[in-house]
């Protein structure tokens, strides 16, 4: 394989933007093509960038010897053009959530296997410094074993931000709230912090907005494998959009924490970052008096990009391609996106049922969309 890789993306939403920036910036991407179903909206995207357009995968990965498929399609059309691109011979990464149901997820993943081709999922905010900080803190042994996380995100969306696209706020096209679509990034630190899940009790609701059908708020309590337990509060319902927080408690009474997100939560292709992520918890012996200065200095790194949310998704995107290319898994696999499509269908199963979920999860193939209906 060459050291450029040829790269395309399924999908020309508001979120694609974001990818075609960095495979156009990448030294390893040479970015070819785009695949959408609609004409007028894939031909607007490919004159954009100069690329080519599509309006089937399979046949676009063919022709144009497609290396790596992006895949930024609404959550529960993931899986069609994932296996398509994996059938016909490319390397997948896929625009989070890895899928809306854990069908999909394992679906893709046998694609995967089978035809020997890797599939990753964005998780972008693994990149940032103060999530970095957090992980090493952890398996330094810093704050002894992880026994207590949380998740507090509190957010808010309008119904201009539904009424964005049409599939927004559905069952069928969303697949999920607040669970699918704002929390994966959140869900995804903490089981990367914690390790691997025992057992989930949750609940799921729609608080203050009539007008959707999915919910906008959830909580649930975790326990671990490694004795620890965590606590997780999402929603959509606090005006104007407060914060997002994941938290960690060690057993030797120090903790650690990432805001990854402040002031508002980012919408793709309609709002910006307000506040950067920042460590706002840090009780390592001895490392107290860091914060201070790691705030001032994340927060100067982050003011100092020209787009920080495409700049983060490049990082991720380039260490895709670079896995692909040395022959190596990415360090964000799609088995690591199928844990946090675990965590979401565990709330709504545990909802649905009213006792806890134990794991792992196997695919229900019921006619209520695995709880949530």
């Amino acid at each position: 394989m060459s050291e450029q890789l040829r790269t395309a993306i399924v999908g020309c939403g508001k979120v694609a933007d974001l990818h075609a920036a960095a495979f156009v910036n990448l030294k390893e991407s040479r970015f070819i093509a785009v695949c959408h179903r609609d004409n007028v909206r894939r031909e607007k995207f490919a004159r954009k960038y100069g690329v080519k357009a599509y309006s089937n995968v399979a046949e676009m990965v063919t022709q144009e010897k497609i290396d790596v498929v992006n895949i930024c399609t609404p959550h529960p059309q993931h899986r069609e053009p994932s296996i398509a691109a994996l059938e016909a011979g490319a390397m997948v990464l896929i625009e989070k959530p890895f899928a809306s149901s854990l069908e999909d997820c394992d679906a893709m993943l046998e694609a995967s296997k089978k035809h020997g081709r890797q599939i990753g999922v964005i998780c972008q905010r693994r990149w940032y410094m103060p999530s970095i900080r957090v992980k090493e803190a952890i398996d330094s042994g810093k704050i002894g074993n992880p026994v207590f996380g949380t998740i507090n995100m509190l957010g808010w969306r309008d119904k201009a931000y539904y009424d964005s696209d049409p599939w927004r706020g559905t069952w069928k096209g969303e697949g999920g709230g607040v669970l699918v679509n704002q929390a994966p990034h959140q869900l995804d630190l903490l089981q990367w912090y914690m390790g691997e899940i025992d057992e989930l009790y949750g609940h799921w609701s729609n608080l203050n907005h009539p007008f959707i059908e999915v919910e906008d708020t959830a909580n649930a309590i975790l326990k671990f494998k490694n004795g620890g337990v965590a606590n997780i509060i999402v929603s959509n319902s606090q005006k104007p959009g407060i914060y997002c927080k994941v938290h960690v408690h060690g057993e030797n009474g120090a903790s650690v924490g990432v805001q990854t997100d402040g002031g508002a939560m980012f919408i793709a292709g309609m709002s910006s970052i307000l506040e950067p992520p920042v460590n706002d918890l840090w009780t390592v012996p001895g490392e107290e008096k860091m914060l201070e200065s790691w705030v001032k200095e994340d927060s100067d790194f982050f003011r100092g990009l020209k787009n920080p949310m495409e700049y983060f998704h490049e990082q991720q995107i380039e260490e895709f391609l670079q896995a692909i290319l040395e022959g190596r898994k990415p360090l964000i696999t799609g088995e690591d996106g199928r844990v946090t499509v675990e965590i979401f269908t565990a709330i709504y199963r545990s909802t649905r049922d009213g006792k806890p979920v134990k794991w792992p999860l196997k695919p229900e193939f019921g006619d209520d969309y695995d709880g949530r209906m």
